[in-house]
């Protein structure tokens, strides 16, 4: 293009435009901006330099000196190569007039345009968001029942690595759901950045409940109901929001407990007491989903805002 217009150095605007491509749409328009501020910016430091210092070395200098300090101060840093090659033009052609400088602009039109252009078709990451989704589930699913199994039988061979995979791949997959976003242009959809925080953060309560169920080497009938009652959740474990079902269920379920009998040993009251606070935690875990689900009932246009089966 810049070949067609005859402008001069043309293979310039192809170094704009490889400067230019960044990995998201947002940070691509961002960096045109930035790109653009920083040339002009840098042109005039330069030609305010070579009028009165004329075309020298020296003047190079202290247009790179004055340019670095102003342009970090306004946030246009990343433009400083853009910058230098447009400035580097006007030096080699020892001249500013204006066919020059319409040139220069028509490089960096050129250059950064195409950038755009280029940079708007991006490849949807909705599989690999999905396919990120069904395993951070499966993995909670598994911590779960894990969860049961040592409440009905006061012990368990569990390797616990479900615990450690889970955070790594919520960081992976939360990355990912960033981008995502910055790769979306007109309205903001955050619903798998807003899932995988949510999962974040029940990842925290589930920490919180490990040593609490390990704890729980006394068998008591109530370890079994809190047992039903995970294992119910454990296959509810998908995008879809019905906790508040459970949470209703669990309410029900902690009176149930405090009017059942009193316990008769030492070990039996703490393990009750311990009990009690795994249904806290319990609690927490689906109030966070609930929240989740209603800020997503709160986005969704009236006429079509339907609750989501699953939770």
């Amino acid at each position: 293009m810049a070949q067609q217009l005859d402008l001069l150095y043309p293979a310039s605007a192809g170094i704009i435009t490889i400067l230019c491509i960044q990995v998201t749409v947002k940070q691509s328009f961002r960096t045109a901006w930035n790109r653009i501020m920083s040339s002009f910016l840098g042109l005039g430091i330069g030609m305010a330099l070579f009028y009165l210092l004329g075309y020298s070395p020296v003047a190079i200098l202290l247009a790179i000196l004055l340019f670095l300090p102003l342009a970090v101060r306004f946030g246009i840093q990343e433009g400083f190569v853009s910058s230098m090659v447009v400035l580097m033009h006007l030096y080699s052609a020892q001249r500013m007039d204006f066919p020059l400088l319409l040139n220069e602009a028509g490089l960096l039109v050129i250059g950064v345009g195409v950038a755009l252009l280029v940079n708007l078709y991006m490849p949807s990451l909705d599989k690999e968001l999905r396919a990120m989704q069904k395993q951070i589930e499966q993995l909670f699913r598994q911590i779960l029942r894990e969860f049961c199994y040592y409440l009905r039988h006061g012990e368990s061979d569990w390797d616990g690595k479900e615990m450690i995979e889970a955070p790594g791949l919520l960081e992976k997959a939360l990355r990912l759901a960033s981008r995502d976003i910055d790769n979306r242009l007109g309205r903001r959809d955050d619903s798998y950045y807003q899932y995988f925080v949510m999962r974040e953060k029940q990842y925290e309560l589930l920490e919180r409940m490990m040593p609490i169920v390990s704890s729980l080497d006394t068998q008591v009938p109530q370890s079994h109901w809190i047992a039903d009652f995970l294992e119910r959740i454990s296959d509810s474990v998908h995008p879809g929001n019905t906790a508040y079902r459970f949470i209703d269920q669990l309410r029900q379920m902690r009176e149930e407990i405090k009017e059942s009998e009193l316990p008769r040993t030492r070990e039996e009251f703490e393990t009750r007491a311990s009990l009690f606070y795994l249904l806290r935690e319990i609690e927490n875990y689906l109030f966070i989903k609930h929240e989740l689900g209603k800020s997503s009932e709160d986005k969704k246009p009236a006429a079509v805002a339907e609750p989501t089966p699953g939770k």
